[in-house]
């Protein structure tokens, strides 16, 4: 595999748009009463299999910058523009979350705006991640990876609970955003699963996907399955003592989900760039944002208008409920959900229209 120069990797676009289209899949059952039980995130502590989703889209973050902006650096670019332009894209990802949130709170007649939420978080984390990638060696990447995991973890225990609403992250947020965040519990204490504290964690996450991609890079296949063995086996070993948490985002999960992530990439690497299989997902995957963003005007139009209920119980429940009970219907309109959409983003990749911010 070429070492230098910028190339996109049909494997990564594969996997960043089976992750979206997972995305989507979980975040719109036709009733959130009757979900399979994959298909949720843990109540708090644990780690489900829809619970891997956000992780693998953010360490695809970080190898997207190794196989994009790492690249242009080795090549002479300037790296003072090239971090202008990763602030500048940062900044867009960041300000599109908080557009949503904010249709979202007028179109839904919330009670009140939220400012964090997922696409928040990954413009922080790109952020960051750019950072290490143009001004840290590979070495202090690795150092910076470590120092966030055991500062995260002296942190949260630090706290004195992990406990809902009590923990240091939930008090932090209520803190500086109390009346704005996501959840309150029956005493008014805030929370919000993708607060600020917590983002240490994906940080986290988003490093190690910027040092796989920097294998993926060169070729280093090997480097990259143990590196997801070790991480997986030291995700399980902390348990005890740090349980996996997507809401904290704690080290052992960032260790646990990293895992994964690492050896999907490895997989989808073997799969697709090296024995040539078709990269199921790549619609999705060069399309992402408007994929997300997409369907959740989308949603936020069919709820708006009161047409979301209707759509659901005349098209799915009203005739598969009583066939095949509540939870097959919910689950095909999902699917249903994920189809139209990837209907949308093959139709706009056939086109050449990939949109970016």
């Amino acid at each position: 595999m070429a070492t230098g120069g910028i190339r996109r990797l049909a494997s990564v676009d594969a996997l960043r748009g089976l992750t979206v289209a997972a995305m989507l899949l979980v975040n719109n059952p036709g009733d959130w009463g009757h979900v399979y039980a994959p298909l949720l995130h843990a109540d708090w502590h644990g780690c489900t299999p829809t619970d891997l989703v956000f992780p693998f889209f953010l360490a695809i973050v970080g190898v997207s910058i190794a196989l994009g902006v790492v690249p242009r650096a080795e090549a002479g670019g300037d790296r003072v523009v090239l971090m202008r332009a990763v602030a500048v894209r940062a900044l867009r990802i960041l300000g599109l979350g908080l557009l949503l949130h904010l249709l979202a709170w007028w179109w839904l007649d919330l009670q009140h705006y939220r400012p964090w939420g997922v696409l928040q978080r990954i413009g922080l984390c790109f952020l960051g991640a750019g950072a290490a990638a143009l001004y840290l060696r590979p070495r202090a990447q690795w150092l910076l990876l470590a120092g966030l995991l055991a500062g995260w973890w002296a942190l949260l225990l630090g706290g004195g609970t992990l406990e809902p609403y009590a923990n240091i992250a939930s008090r932090i947020d209520d803190a500086l955003l109390g009346p704005w965040l996501y959840q309150h519990d029956a005493a008014g204490r805030g929370h919000d699963p993708e607060g600020l504290p917590g983002t240490l964690g994906a940080l986290a996450t988003t490093l190690l996907g910027l040092r796989a991609g920097d294998w993926l890079r060169h070729g280093r296949l090997r480097r990259l399955v143990g590196a997801a063995a070790l991480a997986l086996l030291l995700g399980l070993a902390c348990t005890p003592w740090m349980p996996w948490n997507k809401n904290l985002w704690t080290p052992s999960y960032v260790l646990w989900s990293g895992g994964w992530v690492l050896l999907a990439l490895a997989l989808s690497h073997v799969l697709v760039d090296l024995r040539g299989w078709p990269a199921l997902g790549r619609a999705f995957g060069v399309n992402a944002i408007a994929a997300y963003a997409g369907s959740a005007l989308m949603v936020y139009a069919l709820a708006g208008l009161g047409w979301w209920e209707p759509v659901y119980r005349v098209a799915f429940a009203g005739w598969m409920t009583p066939r095949f009970g509540p939870y097959l219907p919910s689950l095909a309109f999902a699917l249903a959900f994920v189809a139209g959409w990837w209907a949308v983003v093959r139709w706009m990749d056939r086109r050449g229209w990939h949109l970016k911010i």
